[in-house]
């Protein structure tokens, strides 16, 4: 390929990511996910193939969570054993979200906001990625959005971890327009899900754009259901996506190599059209 990502500033925040995200949920869990086909987790060679290529094509922003079940702590493992691995990505963990695996089973998640938990959280998320700082740190949502943030003040926490340096810059991966508003009032990015299928969150997308705040996507490609009959549904996702300036970044979460590639040839391809 003889173009790869340019990466762009997030608003209000002197990080720069590429447009195109990895999300590494499949490094650590496959239970209880909503992709249409069941996926064998990759070994860790697997593991260190995809991040070369993904690398090697311009992406530096890579989105993980205790919740993407050992998906931390294989990647810090990964940045344990290959020097200069861990400088070659910006880092966007979360807290709020706890992920149970059960054997035989689809597993469990459950929440919890509280102070306790989410300095606990991060002071983990730091061990297991084997950094000393994360770059990005967002709460992961229930989907009770403004309740979470009016009533166990995590953003506050996560401001004061970022005047001790712990993280660079914290949001919210929110499920409403009221939760994705008020997120970006009191921090730096909204994650939020825009797609073909779904975008009811785009007055997130208006509000960002306005006040000067960063904007991620998830599920850019409504988690693998994307269909558009007669078009190429990757390549109308870039182009829907994309074509709001406030998007920083779309996170995209395949351990395809030919997939990965392909989203990155879409990507250029609409930000020619």
């Amino acid at each position: 390929m003889s173009q790869c990502l340019v990466k762009k500033q997030i608003a209000g925040t002197d990080l720069e990511v590429s447009p195109l995200g990895f999300g590494t949920v499949k490094f650590g869990r496959n239970q209880g996910v909503k992709y249409p086909e069941h996926f064998t987790i990759p070994d860790d060679r697997e593991m260190l193939d995809l991040l070369t290529l993904a690398h090697t094509l311009g992406m530096n922003l890579l989105d993980t969570a205790p919740a993407y079940g050992t998906s931390e702590e294989r990647l810090g493992q990964l940045f344990t054993k290959h020097k200069g691995l861990r400088d070659q990505w910006v880092i966007c963990s979360k807290v709020g979200e706890e992920f149970i695996a059960v054997e035989n089973g689809q597993g469990e998640s459950y929440f919890d906001f509280s102070e306790q938990h989410i300095r606990f959280s991060v002071e983990r998320s730091l061990k297991r990625l084997n950094t000393d700082v994360i770059e990005l740190l967002l709460v992961h949502s229930n989907g009770d959005d403004v309740n979470i943030i009016e009533q166990t003040g995590c953003l506050e926490v996560l401001a004061d971890l970022k005047k001790k340096g712990k993280i660079l810059a914290s949001g919210m991966s929110t499920k409403t327009v009221a939760g994705g508003i008020l997120a970006l009032k009191h921090s730096d990015v909204a994650m939020v899900t825009y797609n073909l299928n779904e975008q009811g969150e785009k007055p997130v997308l208006n509000y960002a754009q306005e006040h000067g705040k960063g904007i991620f996507i998830k599920k850019a490609f409504a988690s693998g259901h994307a269909c558009l009959l007669g078009q190429d549904p990757v390549l109308e996702s870039m182009k829907l996506v994309f074509s709001h300036p406030a998007v920083s970044s779309a996170i995209v979460g395949t351990i395809n190599p030919a997939h990965m590639q392909q989203n990155v040839e879409a990507f250029l391809k609409a930000s020619r059209i």
